[in-house]
């Protein structure tokens, strides 16, 4: 409930709402450049006389290397003999556009199970089945809240979940994870506010320290933005339930927290209560920047499935690129599955694709400082790590003292070929 909030009946509508929530180089391209590299080499004596054989072997066997990689990228993986039978992911909501690149993976004709609130079907590769299957799991009301690594460790099914940075260290204790890829690249929880009441506030730290903040309790990322000195603890209102009716009800006096994919659209264009835009700041830019919805696998079954992660990681990036570049079949099987699976949550064809522009807009999907689309940038991870802990601490939690980003996230499977245009 930290990160999302239900939809609940809204007394002023009597309406449910959204709460706070490459192409790859072809065979001739890789045959020409490995030519190219040759030619190159036997043009200049000078410098082939200066190398060894053992470097113009390993040259080679590089060179092959990649052109096989490329290769196979561009034909599509096979998973079948690398992977379980199926893949299955535990999310940590119900089906929405921040999921996009998840659902971009399923094939037609996909089985949906109503009861336990999941789809399952063949997991492609743009338009190549991989061999396997992919399941994705509903979170949030389906899993009566709890959180995706108890979940994960209650089920040894689940080969993979969304666990965020900062549950990732603050579980690490007891439940260890390490994440494999991140299809965000930023957190999209935000702190908005009436821009007309308030028009010289440009980011948290510019509110008013007299006014409330609407929240779902307690979190670690409002214990850090108190311990910065961004926000006082006297302003966190923790009775904040999903509902904007406190919001209409004092014209948008106090701020509230939600999701940059979701409230800011919601508010303007769906809520006529309100009807006009809210401005906000991500807490990701607050400088509380953990990841959201990484892929992570309990640790201890990291290694025996590190052939797999390898031929996988790069199908997730690539969904993840293609989604956002036309989420429209993604984004009907979201809505679709919304409807089937009848929790309460309400999501319509306009909230999904306005997500999907606020994501590009405020880099909530974006390529990392590498220039890779879906890998982790170890500074940040280390940097936010030495951040956290004394959070942490602070509140009680267990927590590992010596924690690297070594422990929790990892690189290793990523293609960095694969990015945003």
């Amino acid at each position: 409930m930290k990160k999302k909030s239900a939809w609940l009946a809204l007394p002023l509508a009597g309406a449910l709402f959204l709460g706070a929530c490459s192409s790859d180089s072809s065979d001739t391209e890789a045959a020409t450049e490995t030519t190219a590299v040759a030619e190159e080499t036997a043009a200049s004596e000078a410098a082939v006389a200066e190398t060894t054989a053992a470097d113009t072997a390993a040259a080679a066997e590089t060179t092959v290397a990649a052109a096989d990689t490329q290769a196979a990228a561009a034909a599509g993986a096979s998973l079948k003999d690398v992977c379980p039978e199926t893949i299955v992911i535990q999310t940590d909501w119900n089906p929405e556009a921040e999921h996009g690149a998840l659902y971009q993976m399923v094939g037609a004709n996909p089985t949906v199970d109503t009861d336990k609130k999941r789809v399952t079907g063949p997991l492609m590769d743009g338009t190549t089945d991989t061999g396997v299957k992919i399941e994705i799991r509903v979170g949030g009301p389906a899993i009566a809240f709890e959180t995706v690594v108890a979940t994960m460790y209650k089920d040894p099914a689940i080969t993979l979940g969304y666990v965020a940075t900062d549950d990732a260290v603050s579980t690490y204790s007891k439940f260890p994870t390490k994440a494999i890829v991140a299809p965000l690249n930023k957190n999209p929880q935000i702190i908005m506010w009436d821009p007309e009441k308030y028009p010289d506030v440009k980011s948290i730290a510019d509110l008013p320290k007299d006014i409330k903040i609407r929240v779902f309790g307690p979190a670690a990322y409002l214990s850090y933005l108190v311990g910065a000195g961004i926000i006082t603890q006297d302003q966190i209102d923790g009775s904040y339930k999903g509902e904007p009716s406190a919001w209409v009800a004092d014209n948008g006096k106090s701020a509230q927290q939600g999701f940059a994919s979701a409230e800011p659209f919601f508010y303007e264009k769906v809520l006529k209560e309100w009807g006009k835009p809210v401005g906000y700041q991500l807490v990701h830019d607050a400088g509380w920047d953990a990841y959201a919805a990484a892929l992570a696998v309990r640790s201890a079954d990291f290694d025996k499935n590190k052939d797999c992660f390898k031929a996988f990681v790069p199908v997730v990036q690539r969904a993840a690129r293609d989604f956002v570049g036309s989420p429209d079949a993604a984004n009907t099987l979201i809505l679709d599955l919304v409807t089937k699976y009848n929790t309460g949550w309400v999501y319509t064809a306009d909230q999904a694709k306005a997500s999907v522009e606020y994501q590009l807009k405020d880099s909530l999907v974006a390529n990392s400082p590498d220039g890779t689309l879906g890998s982790f940038e170890i500074a940040r991870v280390d940097g936010f790590i030495k951040k956290a802990l004394p959070v942490y601490e602070k509140e009680g939690t267990e927590v590992k003292a010596d924690l690297t980003s070594a422990d929790i996230v990892t690189n290793e499977f990523i293609d960095p070929s694969i990015k945003l245009p």
